[in-house]
């Protein structure tokens, strides 16, 4: 398998602050009261706009979402850790001379200047993510994105994610999904998922990767 793909938030960075925080600003210049830190965990991973549905209600959702890429542009992008040994795993792979994509819901002009603060954007072979717009923000409709604009055969890709929707959309093209357990998603989560393999952490993937 010659092709990479892998999922930002959750697999390759922690981003709990900046995304909490930005969401708990958007909710308060809305005049709300923001729940905590903690109890946006399940934020992290899904499309934002429809968290920011369920958080404000429909009405709100798209004020909430310019409201929190306000604070996000400046600030919040750079509120994120690297998960440790992950750059270990990226640097390894594309010495491996594996294409590495990165594929994630965010947008991609905010993806970019994320992979070049820590220093990886050199390793990937293209930055994919959704338009500001909303579009290709499904896991399915981005991955199938990147298949077709790449020359991606069927089955010669593997997707790592820590969320449903990258199960899913490495079942849309036909590639092997690894789930990141180190990640935001529940156990529950994953279960009902079905990855077709699971790593522990970081060194367990560039292990697993090794054999694929």
């Amino acid at each position: 398998m010659r092709v990479l793909l892998l999922d930002l938030d959750g697999t390759l960075t922690d981003p709990k602050l900046g995304i909490t925080n930005c969401i708990r600003h958007a909710i308060q210049r809305l005049g709300r009261e923001a729940p905590s830190a903690d109890e946006l965990h399940w934020c992290i991973g899904p499309p934002l706009i429809d968290s920011l549905r369920t958080l404000v209600g429909p009405s709100y959702a798209e004020r909430a979402l310019a409201l929190y890429r306000e604070r996000f542009a400046d600030i919040g992008m750079f509120e994120n850790t690297l998960y440790a040994d992950i750059d270990t795993v990226v640097a390894a792979e594309a010495a491996r001379d594996r294409r590495i994509f990165l594929a994630t819901s965010k947008p991609h002009v905010f993806a970019k200047p994320i992979l070049e603060h820590f220093g990886l954007a050199s390793h990937f072979a293209g930055i994919y993510g959704s338009e500001l717009d909303g579009t290709r923000i499904e896991k399915p409709d981005l991955l199938s994105y990147i298949v077709e604009r790449e020359g991606i055969s069927a089955g010669d890709a593997i997707m790592v994610g820590d969320r449903r929707f990258d199960v899913e959309g490495a079942r849309a093209i036909g590639a092997v999904s690894i789930w990141a357990d180190w990640g935001y998603g529940e156990d529950a989560e994953r279960d009902a998922a079905r990855p077709d393999m699971v790593c522990r952490s970081p060194i367990d993937l560039k292990d697993m990767l090794e054999r694929l």
